[in-house]
């Protein structure tokens, strides 16, 4: 049966309307969150405000912790677009260790104090707590990545002697981001990027080689 033509006399591109839906998919999901709160926000909330059908939703993703999920990735995939990144992430190895960290660790700062992302960082964070499903997605797809990088930042400064030999690197990432996850999570005090630079300081005055005396 042949196809139907668009008014420009084109046939419809079907995978071109996707990702536009996809987007407002996207789009909607992450607004209403930032909005509403996650209790609130809906599948039939995230469809009316995409200006799609429910199923169109429910075609692509389980739920909406699923939906959610995606389009945090994705904002994290065009945020690192922005920035000038087609190259692979990392943590930038100049030599300087600390200076490396501190840089890293002020981004992240920067990342959880924008209510673009801190809205639904949380909502993906407390689902995660109460779905196994959801929080295997959420820590292959989106935190051990991230963790993976100091992973290897700390294990080429060991490598260079920059690092005690003894040094586990998931060990001692784990000094870095667990304080700044508990302090954003409770929001038992400010984020800044003073704290992310004393969290390095501290951190390096345990991991850190000696100077011979």
């Amino acid at each position: 049966m042949p196809q139907p033509k668009a008014a420009s006399g084109r046939t419809p591109d079907a995978t071109r309307r996707s990702e536009r839906s996809r987007r407002a998919i996207f789009d909607a999901a992450l607004a209403l969150v930032g909005e509403a709160g996650y209790a609130r926000t809906t599948v039939e909330g995230i469809a009316a405000r995409a200006g799609v059908g429910k199923q169109t939703i429910y075609r692509w993703w389980p739920s909406k912790a699923a939906v959610l999920l995606d389009a945090y990735l994705d904002l994290a995939e065009q945020g690192r677009k922005a920035l000038g990144g087609d190259a692979a992430p990392g943590i930038p190895d100049t030599g300087d260790l600390a200076a490396d960290l501190k840089y890293v660790l002020r981004t992240t700062v920067d990342e959880l104090n924008d209510p673009a992302y801190d809205a639904p960082t949380r909502a993906l964070t407390a689902e995660a707590l109460v779905d196994p499903e959801l929080c295997a997605r959420f820590v292959e797809r989106l935190l051990e990545p991230q963790l993976q990088l100091y992973a290897d930042r700390l294990a080429a400064a060991r490598e260079s002697g920059d690092v005690r030999p003894g040094v586990d690197p998931r060990v001692a990432l784990e000094l870095l981001v667990g304080p700044l996850t508990h302090r954003w999570l409770l929001r038992t005090r400010p984020l800044t990027h003073a704290y992310a630079d004393q969290l390095v300081d501290h951190v390096l005055q345990g991991i850190a080689t000696r100077p011979r005396s």
